[in-house]
C-alpha cells in the first residue's frame, strides 16, 4: 500500500498536477485566474480541460460532473461521459473548455424560493477555479456553483465566494492603513470540526423513524447513557476503527486534511477534525467529508448519523466552525504580533468582529437554524440560542482597560494608547476554553459552536465573511481620510468596545442565569427556527448583503421562503412517521401484549382464584391507559396536521407547527415511550436506544 504522502491528493488535479500537465504560459494563466480572480479565456479553457480529461482518463475515470450545493442542504451532480461519435461509428474521448467552465443541468426541481418557475428549467454551473477538480467513484467532479438563467444564486457557494470577495476588499483597505502595501488579496480560512453518531446498520433497518428523519421519534432512556463520561476519548471500538481508518485513506486521497479523530460524549459518537483550508474549499470538504463518511459506514455494516439529535436525552451533534483571517503574505490577523503596530492592526480586527457580532446576531442565529438544530440548541451540550462571544479574562481585561484609559499590569505598568509605537506586546492569553460560548476566541480564531452536524457551513461563513466586512468598511471609511491615524484610531477602538461589549459574556452559558442577564443586556433569544428566520429580511440585514453585492433582495426573500418551508416540511415528516409507526406497530403490538397479560392473568385466576396477579394487572392497567392517551394524541396530532394543511403561508405555517405539532408529538412521545418501558423486549416492535447506543463493538 502506498504511503499517505504518496496517496495524499492522488485523486485530485492539484497544484503538482497541473504543472506537470499544463504547458507554463497556461498554467500561469490559470494561476492567475484562481490567485486573482480574472476571467479565464475560452482558449486557455481548453488547454486545461483536455489535459484535465487525460489524467482523469489515467485514473479511471469515464465521465464528468459540474458537482453543485443547491439549497437543498447537500451536493447534487449530472454525469456526462466523455465520449463523442466519430464517423466510422467509434468513438472518441474528448472534454471541451466550454464543458469545464459551464455547464446546464435541469434547475427545475431544486428549491429556489420563488426565484424561478416550475416550468422554467434551465440552470447554470459555473467553474469554481478556486477548489480543485476530483474523482469520485470514477467520475471526475468540477467544482462549481449554480445560478438561475436570470443569473439569481440557487445554491449556497455562489454568496458564499461573494462574501469571500467582500471581506478580502474591505479588509485589504484596512491593512494598507497600517503599511502592509505587500498585501494583495485576504483570506478567510475555516477548519470545521464534524460530529457524528454510528449505529448497526441492521439496527438503523428496522427504526422507520431513523430511515425517514434521521432521528428517533421514539426510545426510552436506557439503564446507561453517557453520564459514566467514559466514552469521551476512550479506546475507539475496533468497527469504529477500520471505519475511520478507511475513511480517512478516501478523505487523503481527495486532498481533505482529516487531522484529528476521536470519540465523542455520548455513546456511538465521534468527531473528526481537519486543518484549516481557504474557507470556499473547507466547503467543499466538509460537503465531501459528510457523504464519505455514510458511504464508508454501509461498507462497515454501520449507518452514519448526522442529525443534530439523533437520540433524546444524549449528547447532540454539532459542527464547530474554527474561523479565521490571513493575508497571502502569510500574516494571521487574529493573533496578537510582536510589534506595537501588529497589536493594534490586531485590535482594530478583533472590535471589526467584536461589532459585527453584535450588531448582526440575529443572522447569525438565522445561520445554524434548521429544525434539528433546535432540539440541540441550549440543551446543556451545545450553545443556547443567544449569540454571544467569549474573549477569555487577559484579552477582556486588555479591552477594559483601553475603554476606561487605565493602566493594564503589564511590566511596564503603562496606559494601553493605541498607537503604531506605543502599544504594547499583549500577554499570551491563559483562560480556560469556554465550551459553553457560541462565538468563542481560541488564541488566533474565533471558534463558532452553534452550527449542526448536518448543515452545510456555507451560509454561516457568508455571514461571518459578510458582516464583518461591512464593520471593516466602515473603519477604513473613518481612518482613510484621518488627519491624526493614531488619536483617531485608539478613539475608534474605544468607542467601539464601549457601544459594543454587550455581547461579550466570559461565563457559563449553560446556566440559566445567563438568559435573564443576556436579556438585561438587550440580546436576541430566538429559541426557534420560526423565531429566528423573520429576521433575515429586516431592512438592516437587507442593507448589509446588499450593499456588498452578497444577496439580492430577491435572493434574501427566496432564501426565507426556503429556509421555512423547509422547516415546515421536516416537522411534518416527522409527525407523519410518528403516526404510521403508532399506528402500524406500536399500538398493534401493544394490544398483543396487552392479550398476553389478560389472558395470563385469567388463566392463573381460573387456576387459583386466590393467587396475587399484580404484575399481570397493574401492567395491564398502566399499558391500557397509556394506550388510551396514545389514541387521543394520534387523533389530535391527525387534527392538527389536517389544519395544518389549509394553512399556504409558510410563516403563519411555521408558527402553527412551532406550538402544535411539535407539542402534540411531544405529547405522544411520552405515552409511547411509558409503553416502551412497560413492554417486553420481544414484543416491543423496534430496537431500544440501550441497543443502538451500545449496539456497535
Amino acid at each position: 500500500m502506498s504511503s499517505v504522502v504518496e496517496k495524499f491528493g492522488s485523486l485530485v488535479f492539484d497544484d503538482v498536477a497541473m504543472k506537470e500537465r499544463l504547458p507554463k504560459d497556461t498554467y500561469k494563466a490559470l494561476q492567475k485566474t484562481i490567485k486573482e480572480g480574472r476571467h479565464l479565456d475560452l482558449s486557455v479553457a481548453n488547454i486545461v480541460a483536455n489535459a484535465m480529461k487525460d489524467w482523469a482518463i489515467e485514473k479511471g475515470a469515464t465521465h464528468y460532473t459540474h458537482w453543485f450545493q443547491p439549497l437543498t442542504g447537500i451536493t447534487a451532480e449530472k454525469h456526462d461521459s466523455f465520449i463523442s461519435p466519430v464517423d466510422n461509428g467509434k468513438v472518441i474521448m474528448e472534454f471541451s473548455g466550454k464543458e469545464l467552465i459551464q455547464g446546464e443541468p435541469d434547475a427545475s426541481s431544486f428549491p429556489s424560493g420563488g426565484l424561478r418557475a416550475t416550468f422554467e428549467a434551465r440552470g447554470y454551473t459555473a467553474w469554481d477555479a478556486t477548489s480543485y477538480a476530483f474523482i469520485k467513484d470514477g467520475v471526475l467532479c468540477i467544482p462549481t456553483a449554480f445560478c438561475s438563467y436570470s443569473g439569481h444564486a440557487l445554491d449556497q457557494k455562489t454568496p458564499l465566494l461573494r462574501s469571500m470577495e467582500a471581506i478580502s476588499r474591505q479588509a485589504l483597505r484596512v491593512v494598507k492603513l497600517f503599511g502592509n502595501d505587500d498585501v494583495k488579496t485576504i483570506r478567510t480560512t475555516v477548519g470545521p470540526e464534524q460530529e457524528y453518531f454510528l449505529v448497526d446498520k441492521k439496527l438503523f433497518d428496522q427504526r422507520k423513524d431513523l430511515i425517514y428523519t434521521g432521528r428517533t421519534l421514539f426510545g426510552s432512556h436506557p439503564p446507561k447513557g453517557q453520564e459514566l463520561d467514559d466514552h469521551y476519548f476512550g479506546t475507539i471500538k475496533p468497527r469504529v476503527a477500520a471505519f475511520m481508518k478507511d475513511l480517512n485513506d478516501e478523505l487523503w486521497k481527495l486532498g481533505v486534511l482529516a487531522k484529528t479523530e476521536h470519540n465523542e460524549v455520548a455513546p456511538a459518537q465521534h468527531e473528526l477534525a481537519p486543518i484549516f483550508s481557504t474557507t470556499n474549499i473547507a466547503a467543499d470538504h466538509n460537503q465531501l467529508t459528510m457523504e464519505i463518511m455514510q458511504k464508508i459506514a454501509s461498507k462497515h455494516g454501520l449507518v452514519c448519523l448526522l442529525h443534530e439529535k439523533p437520540f433524546a436525552g444524549v449528547n447532540g451533534s454539532g459542527k464547530h466552525n474554527n474561523w479565521s483571517i490571513s493575508t497571502d503574505t502569510g500574516i494571521n490577523l487574529l493573533e496578537p504580533g510582536e510589534t506595537p503596530y501588529e497589536n493594534a492592526q490586531f485590535l482594530l480586527f478583533l472590535c471589526a468582529i467584536i461589532k459585527a457580532v453584535d450588531e448582526y446576531q440575529d443572522l447569525l442565529r438565522i445561520s445554524v437554524a434548521s429544525a434539528g438544530n433546535d432540539h440541540r440548541l441550549g440543551a446543556n451540550e451545545a450553545p443556547p440560542a443567544i449569540v454571544s462571544m467569549f474573549l477569555g479574562s487577559e484579552l477582556s481585561e486588555i479591552l477594559e482597560a483601553i475603554e476606561n484609559d487605565n493602566q493594564y499590569d503589564t511590566k511596564e505598568k503603562e496606559l494601553l494608547r493605541i498607537g503604531v509605537h506605543t502599544l504594547p506586546k499583549f500577554p499570551k492569553d491563559t483562560t480556560d476554553r469556554n465550551r459553553t460560548s457560541p462565538f468563542a476566541f481560541t488564541g488566533n480564531k474565533f471558534e463558532f459552536r452553534a452550527l449542526g452536524s448536518a448543515a452545510s457551513i456555507s451560509c454561516v461563513n457568508t455571514v461571518l465573511n459578510t458582516s464583518v466586512a461591512e464593520e471593516l468598511r466602515q473603519f477604513a471609511d473613518q481612518l482613510e481620510n484621518s488627519s491624526d491615524f493614531e488619536k483617531d484610531l485608539h478613539d475608534l477602538i474605544r468607542k467601539t468596545i464601549h457601544e459594543h461589549k454587550r455581547i461579550i459574556f466570559n461565563g457559563n452559558g449553560y446556566d440559566s442565569s445567563w438568559v435573564a442577564e443576556a436579556e438585561k443586556r438587550g440580546l436576541l433569544n430566538l429559541k426557534t427556527t420560526p423565531d429566528a428566520l423573520p429576521y433575515l429580511l429586516k431592512d438592516k440585514n437587507v442593507e448589509l448583503f446588499t450593499s456588498h453585492k452578497v444577496f439580492s433582495k430577491e435572493e434574501l426573500e427566496a432564501r426565507y421562503e426556503v429556509l421555512m418551508e423547509k422547516y415546515c416540511k421536516t416537522i411534518n415528516i416527522e409527525a407523519l412517521t410518528m403516526l404510521d409507526m403508532v399506528h402500524k406497530d406500536i399500538l398493534p403490538a401493544m394490544s398483543k401484549y396487552s392479550d398476553t397479560l389478560a389472558k395470563s392473568y385469567t388463566d392463573k385466576k381460573a387456576v387459583c382464584p386466590d393467587i396475587d396477579c399484580s404484575y399481570e394487572k397493574e401492567y395491564l392497567k398502566n399499558l391500557s391507559t397509556l394506550m388510551g392517551a396514545a389514541t387521543v394524541q394520534t387523533k389530535r396530532l391527525e387534527d392538527d396536521l389536517l389544519e395544518a394543511k389549509g394553512i399556504e403561508d409558510f410563516t403563519e405555517l411555521g408558527n402553527f407547527c412551532k406550538s402544535n405539532i411539535i407539542a402534540d408529538m411531544n405529547a405522544l412521545r411520552i405515552s409511547v415511550d411509558g409503553m416502551e418501558t412497560i413492554a417486553s423486549a420481544e414484543d416491543w416492535p423496534y430496537p431500544s436506544y440501550g441497543e443502538l447506543l451500545f449496539g456497535v463493538r
